[in-house]
């Protein structure tokens, strides 16, 4: 895709949101919203763990009624595990310009939920809450949704902001133009997955399988959290995701340290210094040739230095004193390859410490991937460079046999489920229409990522459908996703209304 300078697309861009028509959208979400906190509570008591099977028909009964009701069409479309939800909207009067049809992506399972983490009865009953003296989050009633409400309470229950709540406010979005009369000139289509959570494991195949059903101009990802400072976003490209297993072994089972300690080889110290091999101290994959490939050009610096991140607040924030040094700042370090060691294992802890010498030490690590990267070539450096410390690389437990002829095994497994990444071109066409349609709604330009640290798994629309993508993140930042006390911002779904009626609505521009 050809790429225009940045102070011309920004010229456009004024250019074509002065020639936008202005509507009210402030005012029509404001009339109408607290009409909508029912339905908002209303799905949120319905479990969607990818993992527990009975879950997702419930929520695909409740989709189906939902969208039949605001005029689409809905299909539950079989996959090799659980359906996926489809809903399509043809409009009376057809589009005229380069944007006839929109596809819409988004995921209605959530995360596993650990009851006992959450700060009220049940992830599965939403709690509305809001933020008392002590900066201590309090519930409140309900009920005070009926009268108004403030911006910064925030609604906790699981899926309420990954994914759910973009969701809802497209319903309430499309009722509240049937209510004041508004039609979109669009073809709309939604696709609404159920095992994002988990890999979206059968997601590639169902794109191929109805590639003509889900055929569209431009793909829009409702999907993650918008910036940190919590103003309008736009995100042109997505890190992938592929992960490894490693296991290292010591005695066949677990050694008294004090008669074994100095001799049986300690099964995580050998992982602790496999792992530190692969980084120096500022972060940085030490593996020859990890981060080849990766070229930041001028104007691609420009992008990346314009999105306002506070590195004081960011370290604040997270609690550290120096970040990494993978690039010049965050956004930089967000379009390399990552190595991230997600979870160790190695006997126990605390009260339940033992005085031995571990059988075998596990590391999961997760490799975010970019466009210039591929997952087989980098999980192909890493064996090798474990190969270069001494290590036989083994896809399974070893056997008596090997553990007695080599001194240092690694099991190495890889999951089938991974993620590629995909980054889209600032200044084409559908980007120019969406900037627009975020001026419409806002009255100031969005804040433009070239590419986010997360995954979705929306690359197969892209090969199969041969057309581009944009994220359209709307629930704020700090929504604990895919923790306990998972929330949403009210500000946050009142807003995510406005900009879906922006979309819904915006005229095509020059």
């Amino acid at each position: 895709m050809k790429k225009l300078f940045l102070p011309f697309y920004l010229f456009v861009l004024s250019f074509t949101a002065a020639a936008q028509p202005k509507s009210d959208l402030e005012g029509i979400v404001q009339k109408h919203v607290k009409n909508y906190y029912g339905d908002l509570y209303d799905f949120m008591v319905l479990p969607s763990n990818a993992h527990i099977k009975e879950q997702i028909q419930p929520n695909l009964d409740w989709l189906k009624k939902a969208f039949e009701k605001r005029g689409f069409s809905t299909e539950a479309l079989p996959t090799g595990g659980h359906p996926v939800f489809f809903a399509e909207k043809r409009p009376a009067t057809p589009a005229t310009g380069p944007l006839k049809t929109l596809l819409f992506y988004m995921h209605f399972d959530g995360q596993p939920v650990e009851p006992e983490k959450w700060q009220q009865e049940s992830p599965y009953k939403p709690v509305l809450k809001k933020r008392g003296a002590n900066g201590q989050w309090e519930a409140i009633d309900w009920n005070n949704l009926k009268t108004g409400y403030d911006p910064e309470w925030r609604i906790f229950a699981r899926a309420v902001s990954d994914d759910k709540g973009p969701i809802l406010m497209l319903l309430a979005a499309l009722d509240m133009m049937q209510k004041e009369s508004i039609k979109s000139p669009y073809h709309l289509k939604v696709i609404l997955d159920s095992e994002e959570e988990i890999g979206a494991p059968h997601l590639a195949e169902t794109v191929k399988k109805y590639k003509d059903k889900l055929a569209a101009d431009f793909l829009m990802v409702m999907d993650g959290g918008r910036h940190l400072s919590n103003e309008p976003t736009l995100t042109y490209g997505c890190r992938g995701i592929a992960t490894i297993t490693l296991t290292t072994y010591g005695p066949k089972t677990p050694q008294h340290s004090g008669h074994y300690g100095n001799y049986a080889p300690n099964p995580a110290l050998r992982m602790a210094q496999l792992l530190a091999s692969m980084k120096d101290e500022d972060g940085r994959v030490t593996i020859p040739g990890y981060y080849d490939g990766i070229k930041i050009d001028d104007n691609a610096r420009k992008i990346l230095a314009a999105v306002p991140d506070n590195p004081e607040t960011i370290k604040q924030k997270l609690g550290f004193a120096e970040p990494d040094k993978v690039g010049a700042n965050y956004q930089e370090a967000l379009q390399y390859p990552s190595l991230n060691v997600r979870g160790l294992v190695c006997a126990n802890i605390g009260e339940k410490a033992n005085t031995i010498v571990p059988e075998e030490a596990t590391a999961e690590i997760d490799l975010r991937l970019v466009p210039e990267t591929d997952p087989d070539r980098l999980v192909g450096l890493i064996k090798k460079h474990i190969e270069a410390k001494g290590y036989l690389i083994l896809n399974r437990k070893p056997t008596d046999e090997e553990r007695l002829k080599y001194p240092k095994i690694v099991t190495l497994t890889e999951r089938e489920a991974r993620m590629l990444p995909f980054r889209t071109d600032f200044g084409i066409y559908p980007d120019r229409w969406l900037t627009a349609a975020m001026l419409r709604s806002f009255g100031k330009e969005p804040i433009k990522i070239r590419m986010t640290g997360g995954s979705v798994p929306i690359v197969p629309f892209l090969r199969e459908l041969n057309l581009p993508a944009i994220h359209v993140p709307m629930v704020n930042m700090d929504n604990n996703q895919h923790a306990a006390n998972e929330n949403l911002r009210l500000g946050n779904y009142v807003e995510g209304i406005k900009t879906w009626m922006a979309i819904l609505t915006q005229e095509q521009v020059k």
